[in-house]
């Protein structure tokens, strides 16, 4: 009897080992007709549950058989059908969809005849019609197409990524006998509408005249709801609050604050900071930037802008979190000074040994969230991070309008499928009650916490909380209150015209969190994809930077941006004052602008007094080799009790030619971004100066960063 048990197992083994032999990885790149690469393109094997989604650059990975069929998925492009066979690359060119940008399509009133018995969940574009709306379509027209939940012109998916509405190819609309824009269009309630007409060619234009050449939809509804309505009825009656296309920002609201002035050591011998991970400024310029917009002055933090882009920093060798890194050179907008660099490495944690995840994404479906770079940008933001997710980590879903719900429960992350129709299922309406959201979110998060593992609450929003707890004093108390839970933040920003930065900004400072601003798929993909590890899994919480400057060597200093993390002195040492986090593979950046002694400087009002380096006298020892002394303390993500490193850092000083191209580059964007706040404190606001060290310092620019940022402060207007 034990034999035959062993030889069963051996067996079973045997069998494992030929399934597993048999799997290989499929590696490839997928792009558009143009040769462009293709982000966020998804892909499954049939009939299983294995799904990879391409990154960036168009590329991807997945585990499968000889035989297996790969089914590749794009908003606006063919869904294509690849059968693996002996080559383990397979690369995909996608062609456009052409009924889904060019043809009306009805969909959501009948059962599938296409796919009928696929499960890889994808929509059918041919359908059994019943006696409904969707048996009224009688033509095709250009740039139309029609779901269950809402009536909306086509989008396009362009090789950026950025979805826009084409108007080249837009037809004219009639409601209930009158015309009426695209945005009244797509707001109408399919449940309303008792017929639709198509008409195309001579049949539009010899009705309509030529403004029908692209055709035209006609719609009566039942009891004619909307005739001889006037323009702004009809905006009332669609809930089109602001029906207008112009982008604005006079609705924004950014915390004001002034920029850190010159400081004495002798009367300041302490400069203390919280670390700062978030990179939402960078995100939110560089949107203003592409809209062709003056950049608000109190929209730019100095710090959020250097810190978006990655520096060549070693890994930590020791038993700590983190490497400690620091490099003095020339100022390049203030020609006496110099600016010192402190630069913080993340250890980089290997995937498979990060702990296990307990998400709560927590999103905003009011009505403010219904543009196309709100809620849908939104949806596809987070299938990006839910490709990510393993077997062990799990994800529930909270919404928040004029109520809060849970609309998942917490779900596997192997299973994708469930969690991305859970997502494409939300829709925009209402209010917005954030404070009842985020207690509904952290319920969740606290009731499916997890011991040692990464438990954390997702916030995806515009930040216009209107209904509940609204001031930021409000939302400041419940946040601290939240983070008592053990449970992290992050914060995730969408839109525009209404953007709120003040207050996330507040929820992810007081939240044991980070913040983006999401303003297109491949910022998405960034942070959410590529940036996985370091976004979403801290490695050390609460770290705090305090440096004390030898006045034997500086007369005056300041610190470049870090204006809202600013502690005080005596909060360095104290457990319960909150810092930021750091993540697994995470980099961060801080500088100082150095007035040297014996320099004279128009900047400098201060009074001198003694302190720890002026009692050379005493002890007989000058100092003269040290610049400062910096101190850092930080806790384990699950730990209470803080830890402590100090390092001296030397006073030696290289040319700005000779420096890294890290310090180049990095004090390019500071000042890039001190000309953009339109800093009192720079004498050179050259922004030929500023692109030519740029330049000088591009480095490891694999994915085109840098080089962006060269394009923007090439394009940027300033007032």
């Amino acid at each position: 009897m034990k034999n035959v048990k062993l030889i069963s197992l051996a067996l079973s083994m045997l069998i494992c080992f030929v399934v597993s032999a048999q799997e290989k990885t499929i590696t490839g790149t997928v792009t558009d007709d143009s040769d462009i690469p293709l982000p966020g393109v998804q892909i499954i094997i049939k009939g299983t549950k294995k799904y990879a989604q391409t990154n960036f650059d168009g590329n991807y990975s997945i585990q499968a058989q000889k035989g297996d069929a790969l089914i590749f998925s794009f908003i606006g492009m063919k869904t294509e059908s690849v059968v693996v066979k002996n080559s383990n690359v397979i690369n995909l060119k996608m062609k456009s969809e052409g009924n889904t940008l060019q043809e009306v399509v009805m969909v959501g009133y009948g059962t599938s005849s296409e796919y009928e018995d696929n499960n890889y969940g994808y929509s059918a574009s041919k359908r059994k019609e019943r006696k409904s709306a969707g048996k009224m379509i009688q033509g095709k027209v250009a740039g139309v197409a029609i779901s269950p939940g809402y009536v909306q012109p086509s989008v396009s998916t362009v090789a950026s990524s950025v979805i826009s509405i084409s108007s080249k190819n837009e037809p004219l609309y009639i409601l209930d006998g009158i015309p009426v824009k695209s945005e009244q269009f797509a707001k109408i309630n399919p449940n309303d509408v008792q017929d639709v007409k198509v008409l195309k060619d001579k049949d539009a234009t010899s009705v309509y005249g030529n403004k029908a050449s692209n055709g035209v939809v006609v719609i009566d509804t039942k009891n004619g709801i909307y005739k001889n309505l006037t323009e702004k009825e009809l905006d009332a009656k669609l809930k089109i609050t602001n029906p207008s296309p112009t982008i604005t920002s006079d609705q924004e609201d950014y915390d004001a604050f002034v920029e850190n002035a010159f400081e004495s050591p002798r009367t300041a011998p302490l400069s203390t900071f919280s670390i700062d991970v978030d990179n939402a400024s960078y995100t939110n310029v560089r949107r203003f930037i592409n809209n062709g917009q003056t950049v608000p002055k109190d929209a730019v933090r100095v710090e959020e802008m250097v810190n978006f882009f990655k520096y060549n920093y070693p890994q930590p060798k020791d038993q700590n979190p983190f490497s400690i890194n620091t490099e003095l050179s020339d100022s390049p907008w203030n020609a006496k000074n110099k600016v010192l660099k402190i630069g913080l490495q993340g250890k980089n944690i290997p995937t498979e040994s990060l702990p296990a995840s307990n998400l709560v994404f927590l999103i905003d479906v009011s009505g403010s969230m219904s543009d196309i770079n709100k809620l849908p940008l939104l949806k596809q933001s987070l299938k990006i991070l839910v490709n990510e997710l393993r077997e062990k980590d799990k994800v529930a879903i909270v919404v928040y309008a004029g109520a809060a719900g849970l609309v998942l429960a917490p779900t596997s992350g192997n299973e994708k499928r469930t969690i991305n129709d859970a997502l494409e299922k939300l829709n925009a309406g209402g209010s917005t009650a954030g404070g009842a959201g985020i207690e509904l979110a952290y319920k969740i998060a606290t009731e499916n916490f997890i011991k040692n593992g990464n438990n954390r609450v997702i916030l995806a929003t515009d930040g216009d909380f209107n209904v509940g707890s609204t001031s930021n004093t409000d939302m400041e108390k419940l946040i601290e209150e939240k983070r008592k839970t053990g449970v992290f933040l992050t914060c995730l920003g969408y839109g525009m015209g209404n953007y709120k930065d003040s207050k996330m900004e507040t929820l992810a400072d007081k939240g044991n969190g980070n913040y983006a601003y999401i303003d297109n798929i491949q910022e998405a993909n960034r942070f959410l994809g590529k940036e996985f590890k370091g976004s979403m899994f801290a490695i050390a919480k609460d770290v705090k930077i305090q440096i004390e400057f030898n006045p034997k060597q500086i007369q005056a200093y300041r610190l470049i941006g870090y204006e809202n993390r600013k502690l005080r002195p005596e909060d360095f040492k104290n457990d319960a004052i909150d810092a930021g986090e750091l993540g697994s593979n995470h980099t961060v950046t801080a500088l100082y602008e150095i007035i040297p002694a014996g320099v004279s400087s128009d900047y400098l009002n201060t009074q001198p007094d003694d302190l720890k380096y002026t009692k050379v006298k005493e002890t007989d020892n000058n100092y003269k080799d040290e610049l400062a002394t910096i101190k850092f303390r930080y806790k384990k993500p699950d730990g209470d009790k803080s830890i402590e490193i100090v390092q001296v850092i030397e006073n030696k000083a290289v040319a700005l030619e000779k420096a890294s191209d890290d310090f180049k580059f990095s004090t390019a964007v500071a000042w890039f971004g001190l000309k953009l706040r339109d800093s009192k404190l720079i004498s050179n606001k050259s922004s030929d100066d500023i692109l030519k060290l740029a330049k000088q310092g591009i480095s490891n620019d694999n994915e085109g960063y840098k080089s962006e940022f060269i394009r923007l402060t090439e394009s940027a207007k300033f007032n």
